[in-house]
């Protein structure tokens, strides 16, 4: 799922400002759940789907956890064709092992890359939230070598059989 998210703020001279983004997501069931990363719609008042194509599906928070870096958004209105991500077993990778990224980095729609696994297990910080500007440990990341780039975050790491291992969420960057 291609999401896009829409912020408003007022300016110190009155002017509302727009600020816009965007992030990949799961399809976790045909109600219309999809799982993204929780920065992808960190102070979003407006967020809106896409699946390619014309069409643009309205939708909102159900609901986020800022430590895990996840959040579940649900599509009002959900079509009756929805494709569900099936889940897979994170606890039987092993490094070495093929892996596929899907998502829309830099706005682009709908691009697949592929990888390995390069380590499991893996330490790394959330993003920084408000009380805690270096961010919260997360234990036990996949590490790949799959391009993840802006745009890729909250879109599913997939195993060769096209079942969820993993959440894209993190670009290690100097």
């Amino acid at each position: 799922a291609f999401i896009n998210t829409t912020s408003y703020s007022t300016s110190w001279w009155g002017d509302v400002q727009e600020g816009r983004g965007n992030g990949s997501g799961s399809v976790i069931d045909n109600q219309g759940h999809i799982l993204t990363n929780y920065h992808v719609i960190e102070g979003a008042q407006k967020l809106t789907v896409s699946f390619g194509g014309e069409k643009v599906y309205p939708a909102r928070v159900v609901g986020g956890d800022p430590d895990t870096d996840l959040a579940v958004i649900k599509i009002e209105n959900p079509p009756a064709n929805l494709t569900v991500v099936a889940l897979g077993d994170s606890d039987k990778l092993t490094v070495g092992q093929k892996v596929l990224a899907i998502g829309n980095p830099f706005g682009l729609d709908r691009t697949l890359t592929t990888g390995v696994i390069s380590g499991l297990q893996r330490p790394i910080r959330s993003r920084p939230v408000p009380g805690a500007p270096n961010g919260r440990p997360i234990d036990a990341a996949i590490q790949t070598d799959a391009s993840i780039n802006p745009g890729n975050s909250g879109g599913p790491l997939l195993d060769k059989y096209g079942k969820m291992i993993g959440i894209n969420s993190q670009i290690l960057s100097p």
